[in-house]
C-alpha cells in the first residue's frame, strides 16, 4: 500500500506566517507595556495576541500568500495563531508576573545565591508581600475580571466570583492530587486547604 502525502499544503508559508505573527505580537506587546497603561498583565498580552492575529491575517489577505491556501487551511492558521498568542500570553508575562516559584529564585539569587531554610516564612511574610505589592495587584485583578466589587471598605464576591469560587473548590477537593509531595511527604493537604485552618483562633474580619 502506497501511502501519499499532500505536499500542496504550503508548510513552509505557513511557517513563515507564525515567525511573521510572533513578531508583531512581540512588537506589539512591547509597545504597549513600554508606553502605555495596563490593568492586568494577562489580559493586556491577549489583546496584543488578537491584534497581531489580526494583522497577520490582512497581511496574508494582501499579499500572493492568500492564493496558496484553502479557506479551510487559512481558518486553521487563524486557529493556531489564536491559541499560540494565548499559550505565550497566560506561559510567559502572566507566569513570570505570578509566579511565587521564580520569586524564590530571584530572591536567593537576590541574596548571594543562598538563604537559610527557615527563613523562608519571614521572607514570604514581610517581604514579598511587599516587594510584589501582592493584595494590591491580585484585588486590582479580581476587580477587572469582576469577580470582587468593593462597598464601604468590603471586599465582596460577585456572583461571577462566587461561581469560580464554589468550581474552584469542587476541583481542587475533587480532580487535584491526593498524594502531592511536600517537602518528601505525600499527602492530599492541597486538596482542602482550609481543613486546618485557624479561622476560629484570630479576629473577626468578616463584614
Amino acid at each position: 500500500m502506497v501511502v501519499r502525502i499532500n505536499t500542496r499544503i504550503p508548510i513552509a508559508h505557513a511557517l513563515l506566517l507564525t515567525w511573521f505573527f510572533l513578531l508583531i505580537f512581540s512588537v506589539i506587546y512591547i509597545i504597549h507595556i513600554w508606553y502605555f497603561k495596563v490593568n492586568v498583565i494577562f489580559y493586556a498580552a491577549l489583546i496584543d495576541s488578537i491584534i497581531a492575529v489580526i494583522l497577520t491575517i490582512v497581511f496574508l489577505f494582501s499579499t500572493r500568500f492568500s492564493k496558496r491556501f484553502l479557506a479551510s487551511e487559512k481558518l486553521l492558521l487563524t486557529v493556531i495563531w489564536l491559541l499560540l498568542g494565548y499559550s505565550i500570553s497566560i506561559s510567559i508575562p502572566t507566569v513570570i508576573d505570578r509566579s511565587l516559584s521564580l520569586y524564590i529564585l530571584e530572591k536567593i539569587d537576590q541574596r548571594g545565591g543562598g538563604i537559610r531554610l527557615d527563613a523562608f516564612e519571614e521572607i514570604f511574610t514581610k517581604e514579598y508581600m511587599v516587594e510584589h505589592h501582592l493584595i494590591d495587584i491580585r484585588l486590582t485583578e479580581q476587580l477587572e475580571s469582576g469577580t470582587i466589587k468593593i462597598e464601604d471598605k468590603c471586599v465582596r464576591l460577585t456572583n461571577n466570583g462566587y461561581l469560580i469560587a464554589q468550581s474552584s473548590r469542587w476541583f481542587r477537593k475533587n480532580l487535584l492530587a491526593k498524594q502531592r509531595q511536600i517537602f518528601g511527604d505525600y499527602s492530599d493537604k492541597l486538596t482542602d486547604p482550609f481543613r486546618n485552618s485557624l479561622v476560629k483562633n484570630i479576629p473577626e474580619y468578616s463584614c
